[in-house]
């Protein structure tokens, strides 16, 4: 799976989000400054050829849709962040979370009980 740009990433979510889409659907989705239309375009096509989504013909016009689930997606994603910064332990990125203070403790406590019952 290829890395994905900060803006491709913003236009497989809005293609998460409608499952279906038009560039001009996808194009009002856009949260900040609205692109050109044909910005949007190549940023789908480039997504294409990544083999992130495909699409359907109608005429002229394309309706893509996304080939790569978001869940897959974010199991790619966290895995090689987890390899490349914090040597794939999973106990160094908890703790790096734990010190940066974005997880509390009742949260810790929650994700032992979700483990224990797992087991």
């Amino acid at each position: 799976m290829q890395k994905l740009t900060n803006k491709e990433e913003e236009i497989m979510h809005i293609l998460w989000k409608l499952e279906k889409a038009f560039v001009k659907d996808v194009l009002l989705e856009v949260s900040d400054v609205k692109p050109h239309y044909n910005t949007i375009s190549t940023i789908i096509r480039n997504l294409e050829e990544k083999g992130y989504v495909d699409h359907v013909a109608y005429g002229n016009t394309h309706q893509y849709y996304p080939t790569v689930s978001k869940e897959d997606y974010r199991k790619n994603f966290m895995s090689n962040a987890i390899q490349n910064y914090f040597n794939n332990s999973y106990k160094s990125m908890v703790s790096f979370f734990a010190k940066e203070e974005k997880i509390s403790a009742e949260e810790l406590r929650e994700i032992l009980k979700m483990i224990e019952k797992k087991k």
